[in-house]
């Protein structure tokens, strides 16, 4: 009488994905037929499904790990270095006395962006590090470096988080937020007594849509050249030597900018919306 087979000997799901995917790492460069066949088992099939695979059955926590912590010193330094250089010293020239108030709605503008790309960065390194760290096995001789480097930005990623604006908030609230609102007041107001006020409060409206769409685009501008500065190599390097993390988080400049132009072009609507409106009701 045989005898019952035991549990070891069962082919466990674990075994079958461990050998499909050590294939697929064998085949993907020698033989890309074999390597879709394998693809095609797993249930990839578009390019994403395939970097998926990719990047599962890629099982080292880091992909250059004697370069990693080079890697990561280089990224913390381009922090603190963005940090202080990011917002500073924005110089605006050709407008005469107002000169020093554009440029401060230049800065407040660069600061938004820069301390908002501080506060992904160092969140989205902090979480790369957890997950690889989490994912190492216990003798793994990588380990201590992502715990290391874990440590040092849940140590400092807090001091990324501040305002997002260069000057304090209650400031802002009080002086320049209430200003605005009562000249937009004054303007509605006035706006309904005739058709000379009615088109100079659109024309007005118009200016200050047209200069804010400036200001915002030259302090996307600003941000976008010195976060390439100081911060796109080392990030690209960090996730290198990393290894299948996908890409370095991006700057939201381009998509401020993308505003910024949108708001530009809404005078060249309101303008004539507001003289046919004021024709009409004359």
């Amino acid at each position: 009488m045989s005898e019952p087979t035991s549990q070891t000997d069962k082919s466990l799901v674990l075994d079958d994905l461990d050998e499909k995917f050590q294939a697929f790492q064998e085949l993907r460069k020698s033989d890309s037929a074999a390597a879709a066949n394998i693809l095609d088992t797993l249930g990839a099939q578009d390019d994403v499904d395939k970097d998926i695979v990719l990047e599962l059955s890629s099982r080292r926590p880091l992909g250059h790990p004697e370069r990693f912590p080079e890697a990561h010193a280089l990224a913390v330094r381009a922090l603190e270095v963005l940090d202080r250089n990011g917002a500073r010293g924005v110089q605006i020239a050709g407008l005469g006395p107002l000169n020093p108030v554009a440029a401060f709605g230049v800065q407040q503008v660069a600061h938004f962006i820069v301390r908002s790309y501080q506060s992904t960065v160092s969140d989205q390194m902090l979480r790369l590090y957890e997950r690889r760290e989490a994912n190492c096995a216990t003798d793994d001789p990588d380990q201590w470096m992502l715990t290391r480097a874990r440590i040092h930005m849940q140590r400092i990623a807090p001091g990324f988080k501040r305002s997002l604006l260069g000057v304090p908030a209650f400031l802002l609230g009080g002086a320049v937020i209430s200003g605005v609102a009562r000249v937009v007041q004054s303007l509605i107001t006035s706006a309904l007594a005739s058709w000379y006020t009615r088109l100079g409060a659109v024309v007005i409206m118009a200016l200050i849509i047209g200069v804010t769409a400036w200001i915002v685009l030259r302090g996307a501008a600003v941000s976008r050249r010195r976060i390439s500065l100081t911060m796109d190599t080392p990030l690209e390097a960090l996730w290198e030597t990393v290894g299948r993390c996908g890409k370095p988080p991006k700057d939201p400049s381009r998509v401020i900018a993308l505003i910024a132009i949108g708001l530009a072009l809404l005078p060249w609507v309101l303008l004539p919306l507001g003289l046919g409106i004021g024709w009409l009701t004359r």
